[in-house]
């Protein structure tokens, strides 16, 4: 990425959203470049990530937790769990439909942060937060959604590049709970990249021995971003 033609702002510290005792602080791209959308691929291999309209990375004075993640699809190897996560959930049917509100999403958005995350700063967001959060108008985005008949399960929001895919956000039934729906998902990104000839998932950030975000270690093999650039965990 050329940074000199980019300009960088820092936010000011702020809770840390996944360990109470710290704050947090974010490198942000300029948001009123025209050219994000060309810039977003280069932004995923140096670490960023999406929310909304805004492309961000962690820069934190004194704590390294999130660290960048991604999965090479022709690699991945699902593990016997993830097999039998698949296995489990043969009959329900995904759809790659366009983003965008509807009732039926945001009740189960809503139903998702009030059990899952209470507390969490999500859980009494507005419909045109739920908007704003998971697409924008520059974004590749698609919704992939689990379906159970006609009953939504899960929504898998996925910004879909020329080269790699972005898992940006999911949601779905908390009271499915033994679906594994969150492994799920990804495995379904996995096909889904794989189906269209893509390299990498990215994950976001992966934070080890934390409780909500460990997980992604599952995912083999999986390849984090160091000051040596991308290797394998």
């Amino acid at each position: 990425m050329q940074t000199e033609r980019v300009r960088l702002f820092q936010t000011l510290p702020q809770a840390c959203g996944y360990w109470s005792a710290r704050t947090a602080v974010n490198l942000v791209l300029d948001p009123s470049l025209d050219g994000l959308a060309a810039l977003y691929p280069q932004a995923l291999a140096h670490g960023f990530r999406r929310a909304g309209p805004h492309l961000y990375r962690p820069n934190c004075p004194r704590c390294t937790a999130c660290v960048a993640c991604r999965i090479p699809l022709d690699a991945f190897r699902p593990d016997r769990s993830q097999r039998r996560c698949l296995s489990r959930n043969a009959a329900l049917h995904w759809h790659d439909v366009e983003p965008g509100f509807s009732p039926e999403r945001w009740a189960l958005y809503q139903r998702y942060q009030r059990l899952r995350h209470p507390g969490g700063g999500m859980d009494d967001g507005t419909a045109e937060d739920f908007r704003e959060f998971l697409a924008t108008s520059w974004s590749p985005t698609r919704f992939l959604e689990l379906r159970d008949g006609t009953r939504l399960l899960a929504v898998a929001v996925t910004d879909v590049g020329s080269a790699a895919l972005s898992a940006v956000y999911t949601w779905f039934d908390p009271a499915e709970a033994a679906r594994s729906l969150g492994t799920l998902a990804i495995l379904q990104q996995i096909a889904y990249g794989r189906a269209h000839g893509l390299q990498h998932l990215y994950l976001g950030y992966w934070i080890a021995g934390h409780p909500k975000m460990d997980y992604k270690c599952r995912f083999r093999p999986l390849e984090v971003l160091g000051t040596q650039g991308w290797v394998a965990l």
